[in-house]
């Protein structure tokens, strides 16, 4: 008899059958060693779309709302259904006893396989693999101690009431409101409220009325001291007349030792912050780079909120950390003993602990990564030296200054002990990136008198809140609702570290929000949807809420049916207020510009027309969508263009002759397919020729 092993992608199956001993390849799947390894391909399982549940759901109608399924739905999703008839083939072979998941270890990851297992009627026991990195050691542990699924039924509730949700505010929402507005109005139950945090940060920036003020200065050899604003420029004058080429006394000076404790251990999101702040990256882009490198078994599970490792790896931390002082290039000379107890704490590790490298790093030539992938390497590898470090000590200086009878203020610092610092900044220095602006470091004494000193006046403006970038629009996400939250306290925040790169990308190819160099801002499309949605669909703080609630039913400590009750009725009360909506009100969408007409829409006939972002419909109850940068043609090489996208709308598909093999690099021949999933955005197949 053999285990099934359902990993989720073919990579992460690759590496969990060379350490089960299974080297026999067939097709989908590998066997050997009374193992049988096979994998999905992201999600093969979904909900079936409103019209599926009643044909009359095709027509986007108000009398209709709210769609609240009695009975949910699930069907096998375009382009995925050979591999999804390869698992269910194997779940049901006589030879195949248990079945073990083996899908990331999270909630996302147990949806994909549990979703797969339920569809295919499987009744078979059910093991899972729960591991925090791809190293062979791992996943030998791993599965020398596999739990029984059950112990996981939990975070599937929770992970299939996300999905459930998103579904019941998606259509809802989605068709209340475009049927209103007669315009294509794409709801979420987390993306919309995210769209409103920028949204209304851009509005403050809009209405805010800059202020012009002065300041004098008296300046001494590195200090630089200033009064406080003056309104007008020729009372700023007068004080630096008076104290030009004078003597200065330090009046006051209030020293404080302060004491900042090293950083913690990344978690995704400070991650995705520090790459965007330092490289630019993209929280998108980082995510896939430290998927990349776990793959790779190079650094451990990047879908993580915790920042801290469990008690029972100081002995293989300390290891790691001398490994890392011989291997980054930054750490050369530096000396300094590492404090492992600080990032130990296991009541602050649930599903999986902070992102670290492994010893694999030891073993590969780090020169041959991608750039993207070395740079972020160095990022983790830094911050576990930085994070058993010693704490940065200095002295705060506030000094009160006088001058011919003005006063003047400086603050100022002295290093008592750099501590991660130094390891701080020799990483900076490695990479080239500029340090942040600090208090000068100086040597300041009460009661001395300096001189002469020069002086000048500058002019300033009151500044204006800063437009969100990836970094502090995910802070801002994970903040999201803990206003009056303690630092203890369970938090709640928009979405999850695994989703809110996701959800930035959506709001950006829906058109509801554009990069302007590193600042996120919303297209004028994203200003006018929050404009007319209710605050309870892009409250930040209730769709927070709903997070935590999601977390609640994973924990167990609370139901999925109270949760999702309480989204039905508010979709039931929302239908129930928005009953119509004025002429006045629907004239905020008129004057829109109309793109060009490239062909007809394959599900209602209506003119398919051309956006910015997409080729769309011009049929508003119609959820027809072709986007420009769509990422199955883009993994193939092609662009969604004018082009390509009349072919599609005529044809339904196109034959290319240079398509390029990402396993082997050859080119060959095949025809790319349109699918329609019956709703919303298209799908696309490949079709190899028969040989």
């Amino acid at each position: 008899m053999k285990a099934l092993v359902i990993a989720e992608k073919p990579s992460v199956a690759m590496a969990l059958a060379s350490v089960l001993g299974a080297r026999t390849r067939k097709d989908g799947y590998v066997e050997g060693n009374g193992y049988i390894v096979s994998w999905c391909v992201g999600h093969l399982v979904g909900l079936c779309d409103a019209s599926e549940y009643d044909e009359k759901y095709k027509k986007w109608r108000y009398e209709d709302l709210p769609i609240v399924p009695e009975c949910w739905k699930h069907k096998v999703l375009e382009g995925t259904k050979k591999q999804f008839g390869i698992l269910k083939k194997l779940m049901r072979d006589s030879k195949v006893d248990e079945v073990i998941c083996a899908t990331d270890a999270g909630r996302e990851g147990e949806l994909i396989f549990r979703l797969v297992y339920e569809q295919a009627r499987c009744k078979k026991p059910m093991k899972r693999l729960w591991i925090s990195s791809m190293e062979e050691q791992a996943i030998k542990d791993g599965f020398a101690s596999l739990k029984d699924g059950s112990c996981y039924d939990s975070l599937y509730q929770s992970a299939l009431c996300r999905a459930k949700a998103d579904w019941l505010v998606g259509i809802n929402a989605s068709r209340l409101f475009s049927v209103l507005y007669n315009q294509n109005l794409k709801v979420g139950r987390v993306q919309t409220p995210t769209l409103a945090m920028i949204v209304d940060r851009n509005q403050k920036i809009k209405e805010f009325i800059k202020e012009k003020y002065y300041m004098a200065h008296i300046k001494f050899d590195n200090m630089d001291a200033v009064t406080e604003h003056f309104q007008k420029k020729e009372d700023a004058d007068k004080v630096a007349a008076d104290c030009l080429e004078r003597m200065c006394e330090v009046e006051k000076d209030d020293v404080k030792e302060k004491t900042v404790r090293p950083p913690k251990l990344y978690d995704l999101t400070t991650l995705q912050r520090e790459a965007n702040r330092m490289f630019g990256y993209t929280a998108q882009q980082t995510l896939d780079a430290v998927q990349e490198m776990y793959e790779q078994k190079l650094v451990t599970y990047p879908r993580t909120d915790s920042q801290y490792l469990t008690d029972e790896m100081r002995e293989s931390t300390e290891t790691l950390i001398q490994m890392l002082l011989g291997e980054m290039p930054y750490a050369e000379g530096l000396e300094y003993q590492p404090d492992v107890s600080k990032v130990l704490n296991s009541k602050k590790v649930s599903d999986h602990h902070a992102i670290i490298p492994t010893m694999e790093v030891a073993k590969a030539d780090i020169g041959e990564l991608k750039e993207r992938n070395r740079k972020i390497l160095h990022l983790i590898s830094a911050r576990v030296l930085t994070a058993t470090a010693d704490p940065y000590i200095y002295e705060s200086h506030k000094c009160q200054i006088t001058c011919n009878y003005h006063t003047f203020y400086l603050t100022a610092k002295k290093t008592k002990q750099e501590g991660f610092k130094a390891i701080e900044n020799k990483m900076k220095q490695f990479f080239g990136a500029k340090s942040e602006k600090e208090e000068p470091e100086l040597d300041i004494w009460a009661g001395k008198h300096y001189g002469p000193c020069d002086s000048f006046v500058s002019e300033h403006f009151t500044q204006p809140p800063k437009q969100y970038t990836e970094d502090t629009l995910l802070s801002a996400m994970e903040r999201a609702g803990n206003e009056e939250l303690i630092e203890d306290t369970e938090k709640k925040g928009l979405g999850t570290p695994a989703t809110r790169a996701a959800i930035i990308e959506k709001l950006i190819q829906s058109g509801f929000v554009k990069r302007e160099k590193k600042n996120l801002v919303p297209t004028d499309d994203g200003n006018v949807l929050i404009t007319v949605l209710p605050d309870e669909i892009k409250s930040p703080k209730m769709t927070a809420e709903w997070e935590m609630a999601l977390n609640h039913i994973a924990q167990n400590t609370e139901t999925a049916d109270e949760f999702l009750n309480g989204i039905t009725e508010l979709m039931q009360e929302l239908v129930a207020r928005y009953q119509g909506i004025s002429e006045e009100k629907k004239g905020q969408f008129q004057g829109k510009a109309k793109g060009e007409v490239i062909g007809k829409c394959p599900r209602c006939g209506a003119d398919v027309r051309e956006g910015k972002v997409n080729f769309y419909c011009s049929d508003r109850n119609c959820a027809f969508t072709l986007w420009k940068n769509d990422k199955f043609l883009a993994s193939q090489g092609k662009k969604m263009d004018k082009a390509a996208a009349k072919k599609f709308l005529s044809k339904g598909k196109i034959h290319y002759k240079d398509l390029v093999s990402r396993k082997t690099g050859r080119q060959y021949e095949a025809t790319v397919e349109m699918v329609d999933p019956g709703e919303g955005n298209v799908q696309f197949n490949l079709i190899f020729p028969q040989r």
